[in-house]
């Protein structure tokens, strides 16, 4: 039992404040003692060294072990949804043994006896429920569904699946499935000049991309409506970069790996907020 601190605390309290600063002493030792205690039980939040580290290799594992899982609800994996998942890993620039580990993980997870709840859980509690961990977690799933541009009704499902295990309502996913069908309508297009991928255009395609359409999808992606005002989009834009910046994210447990999609998804969202503000007139 942790008493020093009340000991302490009470007598420094009476030789200075009498028998009110003694009570106020008991108090703050007694706060000390219990914090000590916390400590010696093992009650602390480690943030660096090895802990670290091995959250994010279980971190990247789920990814894409979820992804597989994701991929098989159609039924067969088909060479496509392979060659998707490869491309994603091209994008995060993995080295021969990384990617080694992200495609066991994907054919994990296409296994039948895959423990997908389980899996999302372990990751809600390896991210410390942190929202924004928990946020590019979901949004790569739909991002890997919706990669062929589509998603199959059973893609969704499993997506419904993953959302409720991280924490995030029926709603909060459908908001999420439309802002990430149109940034990947708005990547396509060109519509930021980080794109990896996708298709490259001329000038009159791009032309073509950065008209209604294009403009639609930059509202959409930042999820707000076309007569919102200055000052609701800048806050949107202002939420959703704090919220995926990926040194931010990296600090806060996010693979290193993951770090370019980070950077892509920051790009996705600066990209439609300057159409937003040209097609304004906004500064």
């Amino acid at each position: 039992m942790q008493i020093f601190g009340k000991i302490l605390g009470g007598f420094f309290g009476f030789l200075f404040g009498g028998f009110f600063g003694a009570a106020l002493g008991l108090f703050i030792g007694h706060q000390f003692d219990k914090a000590k205690r916390m400590a010696n039980s093992g009650f602390t939040f480690q943030t660096g060294g090895a802990s670290q580290t091995q959250k994010q290799a279980e971190f990247f594992h789920a990814a894409f072990a979820v992804m597989g899982h994701v991929a098989k609800a159609k039924g067969q994996v088909t060479a496509q949804e392979i060659q998707l998942a490869s491309m994603m890993m091209d994008r995060m620039n993995l080295s021969a043994s990384q990617k080694k580990e992200a495609q066991e993980a994907f054919i994990e997870g296409k296994g039948n006896d895959f423990p997908l709840r389980e899996t999302l859980q372990k990751i809600r509690s390896i991210t410390g429920g942190r929202y924004d961990l928990l946020q590019f977690f979901l949004e790569l799933q739909i991002a890997s569904a919706i990669a062929d541009g589509d998603i199959h009704p059973s893609e969704r499902d499993i997506l419904h699946i993953v959302a409720e295990e991280l924490g995030f309502s029926a709603e909060q996913l459908e908001k999420r499935l439309k802002m990430q069908e149109a940034a990947f309508r708005f990547q396509q297009g060109g519509g930021f000049s980080g794109q990896q991928g996708g298709s490259h255009q001329s000038h009159g395609q791009w032309q073509k991309a950065s008209s209604a359409d294009q403009l639609k999808d930059a509202y959409n992606l930042l999820g707000v409506s076309e007569d919102a005002d200055a000052k609701a989009i800048k806050r949107a834009h202002r939420k959703l970069m704090n919220e995926h910046h990926p040194d931010k994210l990296v600090a806060k447990g996010l693979p290193p790996e993951m770090m370019n999609m980070a950077k892509e998804k920051a790009q996705e969202i600066q990209g439609a907020y300057d159409l937003i503000k040209k097609a304004k007139g906004m500064k």
